[in-house]
């Protein structure tokens, strides 16, 4: 399959034959050099600098302290609007869920984006939005400095992105600092600092990255976090809105995750690994999702030598800077690959089988790319989605408003139109004991 030679050549240091191209241009004035648009030799070693942080007793810790926590915040958040026949965008809260999430999983840093508005919240959406337009504007000026700094005079959009960045790296930099005053203060040594090192009152990403002592500067720290806060939060509110969405559209499937999360949970909301492990048809449901509008729905390549394609035996020449774009979106509903390609069946992976990959589907399923440059965060992005979801459909029932459509845009990830607006309706309130093995009370 073409995507799998493509996406096993980017950053391969055995076949290093391409690279993210267009994908730095339109994001470097965000992301500087962070690991999510560096490449080759630098990308490396700041992978393997940031890839040990997502350690298996980290997402622990996030699904003890933060997802549960989160979800639980955003379920309180909406209970004025199951008390009233008004639908509410959950797109919209979905989206400050997942930006709470990721502050406080990666700088310890509490957004409160569910409750109040901020001047980095705003900013990182500004971001954001000049990022998705870079990609397709004409005439690429802002890859000249001075062109950009002259843009500034004339165009109020390149204004208001350069301002949101600052403000974004201002406040990244004095989490950074405080950080690394704690750290200092502690006196904790390098060897100190195992693979799976994680500290008890502060488990975040920043607090490991500065604790192992990696040969790094501040400003590279910096852009690597930031490369984590900008996606991280967007792709997930994304993939648990259109999951959302889909069981909306499908109630007959939004029972059955609804049964299994009673069975599962009992009357408990936290959501423990335990419990995680056994929600497996809600999270077919987030995978098919996934499949149906994959974030992002376009992956961009840009060859580093001369490379040659296959396609229906006749070969192409790919030229060493021609960027080759690869459509998930495309992929995950083609006809050739997948039966009955544009319907929702969770029951396309099966249940007890391990969780679709782009391994185990031999590339037919990327929407967390695949190769050397996979999603770092691909497993922290599924405990999240499930723990969010988990909680919202035990404690209610989300409805169509007739007559509405979300519509569909693209980007860096896709998004509705207009919001996902729905029904919020409370449910009953499930008897203890649904669950008889291992009950963990919600205070646990």
């Amino acid at each position: 399959m073409l995507a799998k030679h493509v996406l096993r050549g980017s950053d391969n240091p055995t076949r290093n034959v391409y690279g993210k191209g267009l994908v730095t241009e339109v994001s470097q004035f965000l992301f500087g050099d962070g690991f999510a648009v560096s490449q080759g030799e630098e990308w490396r070693v700041r992978r393997k600098a940031v890839g040990p942080a997502i350690h298996m007793k980290y997402l622990e810790a996030m699904m003890d302290r933060v997802f549960s926590a989160s979800a639980i915040h955003l379920a309180d958040n909406i209970q004025g609007a199951a008390d009233a026949p008004k639908p509410i965008d959950l797109e919209e809260k979905f989206s400050q869920m997942t930006l709470n999430v990721i502050g406080k999983a990666v700088f310890n840093y509490d957004f409160e984006a569910l409750t109040k508005e901020s001047p980095v919240i705003q900013a990182v959406y500004t971001a954001l939005k000049e990022t998705e337009s870079r990609s397709t504007d004409l005439v690429r000026y802002w890859k000249y400095p001075a062109l950009v700094e002259a843009s500034k005079l004339v165009s109020p959009r390149q204004q208001k992105a350069q301002d949101a960045v600052q403000v974004i790296r201002d406040t990244t930099d004095m989490l950074i600092k405080q950080c690394k005053e704690m750290v200092d203060a502690e006196e904790m040594a390098a060897a100190d600092a195992a693979e799976d090192y994680m500290n008890e009152s502060d488990p975040s990403i920043l607090r490991f990255l500065i604790a192992a002592r990696e040969e790094t500067t501040s400003s590279q720290l910096r852009d690597d976090l930031l490369s984590m806060l900008v996606a991280g939060h967007e792709t997930t509110a994304s993939a648990m809105t259109w999951t959302l969405n889909l069981l909306a559209e499908h109630p007959q499937e939004m029972v059955k995750v609804q049964e299994e999360i009673d069975r599962v949970m009992g009357d408990r909301e936290k959501v423990t690994m335990a419990d995680y492990k056994e929600l497996k048809f809600l999270m077919r449901c987030v995978n098919e999702s996934m499949r149906l509008y994959p974030h992002p729905p376009v992956l961009i390549r840009r060859a580093l030598v001369d490379d040659n394609l296959t396609v229906n035996g006749k070969t192409y020449t790919v030229r060493k800077g021609q960027d080759v774009m690869i459509s998930v979106y495309n992929l995950h509903r083609s006809p050739d690959v997948w039966d009955r390609p544009n319907d929702f069946i969770p029951d396309r992976f099966p249940i007890d089988d391990p969780i679709p990959t782009e391994q185990n589907t031999d590339f037919r399923y990327i929407p967390f790319s695949g190769g050397p440059r996979k999603c770092v965060g691909d497993q922290f992005a599924l405990m999240e989605a499930v723990v969010g979801l988990t909680v919202v459909l035990k404690r209610y029932s989300f409805e169509l408003v007739p007559g509405f459509d979300p519509g569909m845009t693209t980007g860096a990830t896709i998004h509705t139109k207009n919001g996902l607006y729905l029904y919020v309706k409370k449910r009953p309130t499930v008897a203890s004991g649904s669950r008889s093995e291992s009950p963990v009370s919600a205070e646990a």
